[in-house]
């Protein structure tokens, strides 16, 4: 069934509509893939809090324009899905990355990381990066870390004074004073 027109372009201004927020998105492309794999594909995606779209190659470009992802959606052929967030391009890249390893229909065109292209090895190399939850966690367990050794020390002192008096009870070295 053909599309109208119009229909067209209602498609495009809503698509541009998600976009313009738009930090980080992934181009793919896929072939063949059954109804089951692509309710797997988009919750992963929505796991990762992200959006997931098929979308046609001029529409897309279309849409794009203007935006941060711009870049990434010019020049496509063939088969194209963007899935774009405007949160943690770290845990889309993951999860599209795990997607990609259970299920070889499905592959990476090109990225868009904060407005720069990259390429499916870079892809890659962002599915490996610690998610920004987990680089928090590390930087402040580092912050607290000499906090944390200095009041060892500190209780420490304390504790073994009070051991050696203990000990110095136990053995009758006290008894004369």
């Amino acid at each position: 069934m053909a599309v109208t027109k119009a229909k067209k372009i209602e498609q495009t201004a809503e698509l541009a509509e998600e976009l313009k927020g738009v930090s980080s998105a992934i181009v793919a492309t896929y072939n063949k893939l059954t109804v089951a794999q692509d309710f797997e594909l988009r919750k992963a995606v929505r796991g990762a809090g992200a959006k997931y779209r098929v979308v046609k190659n001029t529409l897309a470009e279309r849409a794009a324009k203007g935006t941060k992802i711009e870049a990434g959606l010019t020049n496509l052929t063939g088969v194209t899905s963007i899935a774009y967030t405007k949160g943690d391009p770290v845990a889309l890249a993951k999860a599209l990355s795990k997607y990609v390893k259970d299920n070889p229909e499905f592959a990476f065109k090109a990225g868009v990381v904060d407005g720069k292209t990259i390429s499916v090895k870079e892809i890659d190399a962002l599915a490996a990066l610690p998610s920004k939850e987990e680089i928090y966690a590390k930087l402040l367990m580092l912050m607290n870390a000499p906090g944390t050794q200095l009041a060892r020390v500190l209780n420490a002192v304390g504790r073994n004074v009070a051991v050696v008096i203990g000990q110095g009870v136990e053995k009758g070295k006290f008894q004369n004073v």
